[in-house]
């Protein structure tokens, strides 16, 4: 996608063809700073201190680390350590898993010689297919949007509303949740983003926000709690959001405030849907809200907040008591019967078993 008229990626090979480059979303929306990744342990601190984050994008960083991995020690127990290393660096996101699956697999019958050159272009062809998936999300997310628009007045705003960051960012290109809104925005739709400012990280407001406004897509950042209340005055069309993880059921995992989001959508008669792309569903989890790891992550994400002042400096302030406790869940599962539909690059499905496993055969036969 576009910052300011010039394409990029998250995540991309440098051009000495084995280091990785990938921005720095900790750095957001104050600095645009490219991190440079050397090591496999490089990229499992990149995915476990959120320099990138988002499920799409977890993989392809994980599987960039296992390259990584491969150049410094190509043996069997390198590719074994490699493995190990990264696939506990987050523990809800499945795209994580699913890259570094696919990654051993494609490397362990090679040569040690050769696996190196093997590891670059499995991870190279990993982040090609995420591109590839997300446009097939965009379009057909895309006749959503306009069947919206058509029933509106000429020039009326189609309002959507979205929750953390599914965008371009979360992905290694277009987005899952924002791809049909940028598809729309270059179509000529008068399309209008409500952006939930998604505590406590704040990604929405720092991420969402920031990408749309460096692609020239009209948007509004709002508190978390505001949802509703645009429901029930008939300002939101339809919500689309992203999810970190969806259960063989239909259930949906993805940030915390999804769920309520989901409620307030059902309660209003708003569509609600949730873009994904198909390495993101696990035919292995039956029921999302008993079986899906909800990760929870420090307490200082919820007690400071990072920002800048009047004069420019960056400051961190602590805005909770000292000694309080926090709890910081850092996802929530919504039910299937919440979701209108899965929006996927095969389709817009039903959020049931049948619907998935029909459109995805082949992901049942790895689970």
């Amino acid at each position: 996608m576009k910052v300011d008229g010039k394409h990029y990626r998250s995540i991309w090979r440098e051009r000495d063809g084995w280091s990785v480059g990938a921005i720095d979303q900790r750095r957001l929306p104050h600095e645009f700073v490219v991190a440079k990744l050397t090591s496999c342990e490089d990229a499992a601190v990149a995915i476990r201190d959120m320099l990138v984050r988002g499920a799409p994008l977890i993989g392809a960083t994980a599987a960039y680390g296992m390259a990584l991995a491969m150049r410094e020690d190509s043996s069997d127990a390198g590719l074994k350590r490699a493995y190990d290393t990264l696939v506990v660096a987050r523990p809800t996101a499945i795209n994580l898993k699913w890259a570094l699956d696919e990654m051993r697999e494609a490397l362990a019958p090679v040569d040690p010689v050769e696996r190196a050159e093997a590891a670059y272009a499995r991870a190279d062809e990993i982040v090609e297919q995420d591109v590839e998936i997300n446009r097939g999300i965009a379009g057909n997310g895309l006749a959503l949007i306009e069947a919206i628009a058509a029933r509106k007045k000429p020039g009326e705003t189609v309002n959507v509303l979205t929750h953390c960051n599914a965008g371009w960012l979360a992905t290694v290109d277009w987005g899952t949740a924002t791809a049909p809104i940028y598809l729309a925005h270059e179509r000529g739709i008068n399309i209008h983003v409500w952006v939930d400012e998604t505590r406590p990280r704040n990604q929405g407001a720092s991420l969402t926000a920031w990408e749309l406004g460096h692609h020239g897509v009209p948007h509004t950042v709002i508190p978390d709690n505001t949802g509703g209340h645009l429901m029930q005055h008939g300002m939101v069309d339809l919500a689309i959001v992203g999810t970190d993880r969806v259960a063989a059921n239909g259930d949906v995992c993805n940030k915390i405030g999804t769920y309520l989001k989901a409620l307030a959508a059902h309660d209003n008669n708003v569509p609600f849907y949730v873009a994904l792309p198909s390495p993101t569903i696990d035919f292995a989890v039956n029921d999302g809200i008993k079986d899906i790891p909800i990760e929870q992550r420090s307490g200082t994400e919820v007690t400071d907040m990072t920002g800048r002042t009047a004069d420019g400096r960056l400051e961190t302030v602590r805005i909770v008591p000292e000694g309080s406790p926090v709890a910081n869940y850092a996802f929530d599962v919504t039910p299937a019967r919440l979701v209108t539909g899965l929006i996927t690059e095969r389709g817009v499905l039903k959020p049931d078993r049948a619907s998935l496993a029909a459109a995805f055969p082949e992901r049942i036969a790895r689970s």
